[in-house]
Parts: structure tokens; C-alpha cells; sequence
């Protein structure tokens, strides 16, 4: 009997075990206490045997930046000056289309995709549903990364010591605001803006008009920041670690990850953390910061997103993983 036959069999007796404790339940009757877990998600996407944790899915050169649009996930490939746009389901490319000049990161405002162009100085925004270039808009130095509001889209400038507001329907300019030094990561938390100043060590906390309301005390480097509905999390580079702040900025646990940890997502359970120099992610337990695993991803890893079902991070050396 080979391999294949052997795994089509082992699925059979998963699925007829699963589908006899079923019937059991709905009739009454008492449960085998051998009864295979029941769990629909896991089955789905095929995680219930270690071999297909992750898998691997090649995008362009330098891919950096990822977000998912509510059916498919773009990459932000830097060495290439292009975004491809994958199938959330099984990775297919859908297309990739030029975006500006060394895309860093992108933001989805619900209907298009933002992508900073770190050497453009600009930030380029693109028709979800068709890839179509739809404007270029001037920003400070070295946008890096995004966040939209609702309304606007919020840039950070890396070497402007800045963050810029655009109005998302039309790119218009509403105002450049100083912040700390070599901003980074940024976040939203339905009311406020925070931002993670990678040479300052500090996370900043801006009113909807650009005033800073707050500066607080990070880790070595703090590069991306991220709101799980109550508090904000921060990874720190040069610390190793991942930082929690509630929203009036009082750290309420640090907790150690992988090496050079930058980006970050919640999904609504955990945090997971792209480690760059691990090349790995780790998925910390969102209530207590318990780190839950650590898997490895492709070399390099960057940013992270989640798309209700899968987390996917891009890897600085070509590829994508999908776990």
C-alpha cells in the first residue's frame, strides 16, 4: 500500500469516526470515550497533521509589506517596484502589478490598497478589485508604514520624523505632524493614532488632529505596532521582545520572542510576531502574553497579517508563508 492511499484512508476513518460521534450526540446516546476532537477549523485548512503547518508561496524580490483585502493577500515585493496580489485560499497569483518605488508596506481601506514607496517618497494607491493604479500622492521622507482610520490613511515617514494624514477618498494632504525619531510601525485604536519611533525608543499616541498626547518608553528599536481591541502591542528589534501598553500608556508586560522581531498581527486570540533574524513567528496568548509556539517561516521575515482564518508573513527573501 503506498503513501497516498495510506493518508487517503487515515482521512476516511477521520471523517467516519468524527461522523459517527456526531450522530451519537444528536441522538442522545451516550458518546464513545474514544471519540475523535471535533474541530470543523482545523479540517478545513488541513491542520490537523503537523506536516502542512506552513506553507511557502513564492511573491518578488524583497517581499516586505502584507495585508489581506477580505479575499486575497498582496506583498509588497521592495526590489522589484511591484505588489502581487495572491488567493487567500491556495495562494494562485492573481497578478502583479508595478507600485511606486521600493514598496515597504500596505493598508487596506475597504476597497483599495495603499502601498508606501520608501524611496519615492510617496505612497501609491491601488483598486483592489483590479489592480488598477488609481493616484500617486507626495508624503515625507521614506514612508514606511500605514494605518487607515476609517476616513484616512496615515503614513509614517522614516526619515522625515513625521507622520502624514491623507484623506483616503482623494489622497489629499491633511497634515504633516512631527513625531519621534525614524517613526515605524503605526497603529489605530478607533480613536488614536500610535506610533513606534525606532531611534527614539519611545511609542507616541496622536489625537485625530496630530497632537502628540503622549510619549512613552519602549524597548531597543520598537518596529511594529499592533491594537488587539483593548491594549497596543510593540515589538522591539534589539530587545528581543514584544511590549504591552494599555491605552493610556502603561506598559503591562514585556515578553521575549525570537530574534529582531518587526512585524506583528492579532487575530483574535494571539499575537504573532515576525522574528526577522530567527526567521521565524511566534504566537503569544493575547490575555497573559504566554508565548504559545514559535514556527519557522522563510528567511528574513517582515510583515504579518491574518485573514480570518490563516496567518500569513512575507519573508525579505522572495516568498510568503501561509500557516
Amino acid at each position: 500500500m503506498n503513501r497516498t492511499l495510506l493518508f487517503f484512508c487515515a482521512v476516511a476513518v477521520l471523517f467516519s469516526g468524527s461522523y459517527l460521534w456526531i450522530q451519537a450526540s444528536n441522538s442522545g446516546n451516550t458518546l464513545p470515550s474514544t471519540a475523535p476532537p471535533i474541530n470543523p477549523n482545523q479540517v478545513a485548512i488541513l491542520h490537523w497533521y503537523a506536516a502542512n503547518q506552513t506553507t511557502e508561496f513564492t511573491a518578488g524580490a524583497g517581499s516586505e509589506g502584507v495585508a489581506f483585502d477580505g479575499a486575497n493577500i498582496w506583498i509588497g515585493n521592495f526590489y522589484d517596484n511591484t505588489v502581487t496580489e495572491l488567493k487567500a485560499s491556495d495562494g494562485t497569483v492573481i497578478r502583479t502589478v508595478p507600485a511606486g518605488t521600493a514598496p515597504f508596506a500596505l493598508a487596506y481601506d475597504g476597497a483599495n490598497i495603499w502601498v508606501s514607496d520608501f524611496h519615492g517618497n510617496t505612497v501609491t494607491k491601488l483598486q483592489a478589485s483590479t489592480g488598477s493604479l488609481l493616484g500617486t500622492f507626495s508624503v515625507g521622507a521614506n514612508p514606511a508604514n500605514l494605518v487607515f482610520d476609517g476616513k484616512n490613511i496615515w503614513v509614517s515617514n522614516f526619515n522625515g520624523n513625521s507622520v502624514t494624514k491623507l484623506r483616503a477618498s482623494d489622497g489629499s494632504v491633511l497634515g504633516t505632524f512631527t513625531v519621534g525619531n525614524n517613526p515605524n510601525g503605526i497603529a489605530f485604536d478607533g480613536t488614536y493614532i500610535w506610533v513606534a519611533n525606532e531611534f527614539s525608543d519611545s511609542l507616541m499616541k496622536l489625537a485625530p488632529d496630530g497632537r502628540i498626547l503622549g510619549q512613552f518608553h519602549t524597548g531597543q528599536q520598537p518596529w511594529g505596532v499592533a491594537f488587539d481591541g483593548t491594549h497596543i502591542w510593540i515589538t522591539n528589534q534589539n530587545s528581543n521582545s514584544v511590549a504591552e501598553f494599555d491605552t493610556n500608556g502603561s506598559v503591562v508586560g514585556t515578553f521575549f520572542v525570537g530574534k529582531g522581531p518587526r512585524g506583528l498581527a492579532f487575530d483574535g486570540t494571539y499575537i504573532w510576531t515576525a522574528n526577522n533574524v530567527s526567521g521565524t513567528t511566534t504566537r503569544l496568548l493575547v490575555s497573559d502574553g504566554t508565548q504559545q509556539r514559535t514556527f519557522t517561516v522563510g528567511s528574513l521575515a517582515q510583515g504579518v497579517a491574518f485573514d480570518g482564518a490563516n496567518v500569513w508573513v512575507a519573508n525579505q527573501s522572495g516568498t510568503v508563508t501561509k500557516l
